[in-house]
Formats: C-alpha cells, sequence, structure tokens
C-alpha cells in the first residue's frame, strides 16, 4: 500500500484490502487485524469477510470503511430506520440487540478486569425493548436551506450536518407521532428562521415539548403553538434563553419508579429509557440490601431517581448535588411522597468534599451516579467512612475503571457487574457495579 507523508498527517491511498472481522469494539465498529495492528472497521460485523478502504493508518491502529461485504454475519439485520448510517444517533442497527449487548459486556468485562488485576464477569445484563424505548430527544430545527421549509433531526456523525428525519423507531411511538404535525406547526410560524431547537419528552402523565427560539414570538406563533398543543394534547414550553423555560399549557411532567412519583422540569436530567431505569433502581436495591437502620448515602443524587426509592425502605437518606435546581426539586419531590427521612445538600463534588457537612456523618451504604467524568473527588472520602457496601452507577466505563482503583486498593471486593443496554443500536456502554469491604 503507497503511503504519503507530509508534516501535519499521513494520507494512504484509497487501496480496498481484505479481512476477517473478529469482533464488535462498544462502539459498533469491527475489529480486525492488519499488518500486525488493530484495524477498526465501521458497518462490519463479527465473522464477516469483507473488502476495507482505508480512512486513517497510524503507527499502533487503523480505521477503515466498508467497500464490499463478502461474507455477511448471520448477526446481520436490516436497519429500521431509513435514516441510519446518515443520522448520528444509532451505530448498531445494522447488528441484532443480542450481539450488540454481548459485545458490550466483553468489552466492559475486559476493561474492568484489566484494572482489577482479576477475571471480572459481568452478572447482569439489564435491558428492556430495543425499539421505542426513548422517551426524550432533542431534534435540531434549519429553515435557512432551499431543499425544504423546515429542516428537523439530529446531525451527522463527527458533522454539524443536519438529517432532516421523517421517522425515529428509538422513540416512544407517542413521541415519533407527533414528529410529522410538529413539523407543519413549526413551518406555519412567523419565526420559522429563528428557532434553535425542539425537545421531546415523554412523562407519564403526557408528552411535552420544549421550543428553543431565538427571537421574541409574535402573538399569532404563540396562538399557533397553543392550538398544536391542544390539539395533540402535548404540554407546551418556550425557552427564551439558554436559562429560562416558560410553562404555557400543560401539567408539571413526573414519572415513577420503585413505588414513588418524581416530578420534573424538562430541562432536568431523567434516565432516557424508562423500562432499564425502572429495573436499574430496583436491582441497586437488592444489591444494597438495604435494613431498616440503615444509613445510606447518594452522591450526585439528582432530583430523587435513586434517593426516594432507597428512603422507603432505610433509616436515613442523605443525598449530594451539584445542580441547585436538582436539589430544590428533590427536596420538592421528598415532600410529595411523605418521606422525612431525607436530607439533600447542594455541593460541589469536584472539590474538597471533606469539609461539606455531609462528610462527618456516618454512613452505612453508599450509592453514586457520576456524570462521564466520574468521581475521582469523592473516592477517597467514600474510603474514610468505611461503608458496607458501595453501589456505583456508570456512564463511562472508563472512569468507572479508574474510581474502581480506589475502593480496590482500600480492601473492598468487586462482587456483581450489570451491563446496563440503557441506549440499544448506541456505542454508549452504561454499568452498574457492587463493592462490598471484607
Amino acid at each position: 500500500m503507497a503511503q504519503f507523508y507530509s508534516a501535519k498527517r499521513r494520507v494512504t491511498t484509497r487501496q480496498a484490502i481484505t479481512v476477517t472481522i473478529e469482533s464488535l469494539d462498544p462502539f459498533g465498529q469491527g475489529v480486525a487485524h492488519h499488518n500486525g495492528k488493530a484495524l477498526f472497521v465501521n458497518g462490519a460485523l463479527p465473522g464477516e469477510q469483507v473488502e476495507v478502504t482505508l480512512s486513517e493508518d497510524k503507527r499502533q491502529f487503523s480505521r477503515g470503511k466498508v467497500k464490499r461485504i463478502l461474507q455477511p454475519s448471520t448477526e446481520r439485520v436490516t436497519p429500521r430506520c431509513p435514516h441510519f448510517s446518515r443520522c448520528g444517533g444509532c451505530q448498531q442497527q445494522h447488528a441484532t440487540p443480542a450481539l450488540q449487548q454481548h459485545s458490550k459486556a466483553v468489552a466492559l468485562t475486559r476493561l474492568l478486569s484489566r484494572e482489577a488485576g482479576q477475571t471480572i464477569t459481568v452478572n447482569n445484563i439489564i435491558a428492556d425493548t430495543p425499539w421505542g424505548y426513548r422517551r426524550r430527544a432533542r431534534l435540531s430545527l434549519n429553515a435557512t436551506g432551499k431543499q425544504v421549509p423546515l429542516e428537523m433531526g439530529f446531525r451527522e456523525e463527527g458533522s454539524n450536518t443536519l438529517v432532516d428525519i421523517q421517522q425515529c423507531p428509538v422513540l416512544r411511538p407517542e413521541l415519533e407521532a407527533l414528529l410529522a404535525p410538529l413539523r407543519d406547526c413549526l413551518t406555519q410560524l412567523q419565526a420559522v428562521k429563528r428557532l434553535g431547537h425542539v425537545e421531546l419528552v415523554l412523562a407519564d402523565n403526557g408528552p411535552l415539548l420544549v421550543l428553543r427560539h431565538l427571537a421574541p414570538l409574535s402573538a399569532a406563533d404563540r396562538q399557533k403553538l397553543e392550538q398544536f398543543s391542544h390539539q395533540h394534547q402535548v404540554a407546551l414550553w418556550l425557552a427564551p434563553d439558554s436559562e429560562r423555560v416558560e410553562q404555557i399549557s400543560g401539567e408539571q411532567p413526573c414519572y415513577s419508579v420503585a413505588g414513588v412519583s418524581l416530578n420534573f422540569s424538562p430541562r432536568d436530567f431523567i434516565q432516557v429509557n424508562a423500562g432499564v431505569n425502572e429495573q436499574m433502581v430496583e436491582q441497586a436495591l437488592v444489591w444494597l440490601d438495604l435494613q431498616p437502620d440503615d444509613r445510606v448515602l447518594d452522591l450526585f443524587c439528582g432530583m430523587g431517581n435513586f434517593t426516594l426509592p432507597m428512603a422507603k425502605r432505610a433509616r436515613q437518606v442523605t443525598g449530594v448535588e451539584g445542580v441547585e435546581a436538582l436539589v430544590t426539586m428533590a427536596r420538592y419531590n421528598a415532600s410529595q411522597n411523605c418521606l422525612a427521612n431525607i436530607q439533600v445538600f447542594h455541593e460541589n463534588l469536584e472539590e474538597d468534599v471533606t469539609r461539606q457537612p455531609w462528610a462527618a456523618e456516618g454512613f452505612t451504604k453508599v450509592l453514586l451516579d457520576p456524570a462521564r467524568a466520574g468521581a475521582p473527588g469523592v473516592m477517597q472520602q467514600i474510603v474514610r467512612l468505611m461503608p458496607q457496601r458501595v453501589v456505583y452507577v456508570s456512564c463511562n466505563p472508563a472512569t468507572l475503571a479508574r474510581d474502581s482503583q480506589t475502593l480496590l486498593q482500600a480492601g473492598y471486593q468487586l462482587e456483581r457487574v450489570a451491563m446496563l443496554d440503557m441506549f440499544p443500536h448506541t456505542s454508549h456502554l452504561e454499568s452498574m457495579v457492587l463493592f462490598s469491604r471484607k
């Protein structure tokens, strides 16, 4: 293969090579080997013989794109979405859900085993329906193109190009059914060229939409939006800027989990997959083995997704959260569910936590559910608290593996691992791990 070099980059000729795919990485890329190094191939599945065009050739690995499938896998399926391969939302619709789950579980096992220095096994795969699961989506809007009066959809992978979608089979059916009438409504607005994005959310008490508008809406535009909300029984919220939302119609959204009801604001974080969220919370409760005299610490508690269910089983639950609006909502949800054994602190968990008020209390169990950056600021404090059990819920296996080292080095044992199939057909790998003290 001919190669040409410049001071800035390495460029390869578009010569095609033939390889056999050995495995699927958690990002949905087929993995093969060529010239003694790993070759990552988008769109290829394990066992397939494919003709590949190299797109990137580095010292330790290469990347390529499928030019032709010579021998397809039995795990290959026809993607349901006509926008698949262009829309950046899904990467794995060409693989069976079973293969997707297996590949993510293998990747999680490999990563945790390497960090723990011992063989770690994924004990559970928590999954629900692979289609029609997504209860929240943000769609970008663009009315400056010449082809259609309004583009509404998601971005291409690694690009700002907007894919104008007509359907989305991973959306909850109630939300997918709104796509066509919502497009028609927005197209008729005088401010159509000054719209930013629209968020669709399915709460237990019905769907809602949040419209981000970049200029004030006329009375006529507001009337059209209100008519749409009443006709389709959708709660309407307007967002004149990135900080504020204005409720125009409908009820306060809420959802239920593990026997409690949680109110939320349209911009509050909620788990996208309700079915997996319910199973995840129930599994966490089992792993923690909560007893009536337990005092539980819930770090990165949000608005109480785990906090309230735990409070129904434990003596006391203390939540700590860095977003003030979520702290306010968590306290409100505790009162609405008549749970007086909850206290919630507004504290930055990325700073020195040793002087924060909750740090001096004693806890028998700890649950943490951090963002992708993980929880490096609190791991040593968890060790100092010496809880009997720790459940770590993770949306990033790399930071989970890093943070796990603190507990393992302190003598905790990694007891159970669950792979959470929160986002079928995507590269997202979420998990939950139980640690116990010897």
